[in-house]
């Protein structure tokens, strides 16, 4: 007896009647193809998951019959095909008869004859609609107005966020660059009594003390030169409705007066005006600073603080809650899937350990730009490490900046980006995710100046 007559020997042959029986008992779908990709068998399961009979599937091309996210560029069976290297648990989409996105999980192998030659391939694939229908009950769970996480103290945050919206009091919300502090805000707008209202942002800490005067309170014509003509100012705009006033601890001694006035007497005053105006409208400020230290060294009015934080929230930075980054790249992968029309599955366990390694001084929103990118670069499926920004560790290996204190950890991740740009503070900032005002103050903290040969530090000198 040949040794393939021992191998052979209880195992029925491909065309036995009984290889059907065994297909239809298996829950997964499975089918086989030739080496034209034309489908020769085609299981119980495949049947119910693409809604598409054993008959009219027959003798079809694969990718008529799937219409797989990747058949036209990145046909997993043609990769096993190519390389004799089979693929597991690939998560993909397939459109179905009634035309609906399915998830599924899809393994490939190939057949062969008994002198080794290739005849085609076979396809197992797993629906997974229950698995996403649960993962979304999941989302739901850890989701509030357009926030995910899971995190502990967030979770309480979500609690207690319909019981302030539903007062009149001022907030201060309180969290590094990036963390949402403006979501928060506009979550809270949103659930108030005033969401069919205006909410007006102004961002304190990108204009200059004049300025900043005018755009909160408005002018009167002839208030000051070039101010030719009366102009309302945000609070003005903001009526019945929310101001949000970030990054607070920006403004100048002068103007804390000013906005103390407000949150005390309900008024304003416009530059150039005699009268003073009602002000129906509910503050919000946020502040990256720490506003208790800031008062402690007189920079900060004691009273005011004290009238912008009769409710005050703060967000943990994005390493004391790195839980949430899964959730959170689902999130956002999702977000921009559907902004960009792209089908991206997912990332790579590779990409989500260097994401989850990574110190993110950027918090949230340094994150959302990281999968942005990510989005630009990646033609399609899976985002791989060679997507990622430059800064962070592409080949998959520990970051850099490991084993750095958090404090050499930011300084370092900030040289890069301003090495990268070539000294640019605005192109830096954006694509750290926060303000310029606040990249300069966190330079001048960390003693880093930048020029012609680059961002260096001057810590210690």
């Amino acid at each position: 007896m040949s040794r393939r007559d021992k191998n052979d020997r209880g195992r029925p042959a491909p065309d036995s009647p009984h290889t059907g029986v065994i297909l239809d008992s298996i829950s997964d779908g499975v089918f086989t193809v030739d080496t034209d990709w034309r489908i020769t068998s085609f299981n119980a399961a495949a049947e119910r998951i693409t809604g598409i009979a054993r008959e009219e599937a027959l003798g079809r091309p694969c990718w008529e019959v799937l219409r797989a996210s990747v058949c036209e560029s990145d046909c997993p069976l043609a990769h096993t095909r190519e390389t004799g290297e089979p693929v597991t648990g690939k998560a993909l989409y397939i459109v179905n008869s009634d035309g609906e996105r399915v998830p599924i999980s899809i393994s490939t192998a190939l057949l062969r004859d008994g002198d080794g030659h290739i005849t085609g391939g076979v396809e197992t694939f797993r629906d997974l609609s229950v698995v996403d229908t649960l993962r979304s009950e999941l989302e739901g769970r850890h989701r509030f107005c357009e926030m995910v996480s899971k995190n502990d103290r967030m979770q309480r945050i979500f609690e207690i966020l319909p019981e302030v919206a539903a007062s009149e009091s001022t907030v201060l919300i309180q969290g590094e660059s990036g963390t949402g502090k403006e979501m928060v805000a506009r979550a809270i707008h949103d659930l108030s009594d005033r969401a069919e209202g205006p909410m007006v942002e102004v961002n304190c800490g990108a204009l200059p003390d004049n300025l900043l005067e005018s755009e909160l309170f408005g002018h009167r014509a002839g208030a000051f030169t070039d101010a030719r003509e009366d102009r309302r100012g945000r609070f003005a705009q903001a009526e019945g409705g929310t101001i949000f006033l970030d990054e607070v601890g920006e403004m100048s001694p002068r103007l804390q007066v000013s906005l103390l006035r407000v949150l005390e007497q309900g008024t304003y005053q416009p530059l150039g005006a005699e009268e003073r105006m009602e002000a129906d409208v509910r503050v919000l400020a946020a502040t990256n600073r720490d506003l208790t230290q800031m008062v402690d060294e007189g920079s900060f009015r004691r009273d005011l603080y004290y009238r912008i934080k009769v409710v005050s929230i703060s967000l943990p930075p994005l390493r004391e809650r790195r839980e949430d980054i899964p959730l959170l790249v689902d999130h956002f992968i999702e977000r921009f899937r559907r902004l960009k029309d792209k089908d991206i599955g997912g990332v790579s366990p590779e990409v989500l350990r260097v994401l989850m390694n990574h110190q993110f001084p950027g918090n949230v929103r340094e994150l959302e730009n990281i999968i942005e990118h990510a989005f630009v670069l990646c033609p399609r499926d899976q985002i791989k490490p060679q997507h990622l920004p430059p800064e962070l560790d592409g080949g998959g290996g520990e970051p850099e900046d490991s084993g750095m204190t958090l404090e050499e950890a930011e300084r370092h991740h900030i040289e890069k980006t301003l090495r990268r740009h070539g000294g640019n503070r605005e192109a830096a900032a954006d694509e750290l995710g926060i303000h310029r005002t606040t990249l300069w103050r966190k330079m001048k903290k960390h003693g880093i100046e930048f020029d012609s040969a680059g961002p260096t530090s001057q810590v210690g000198r």
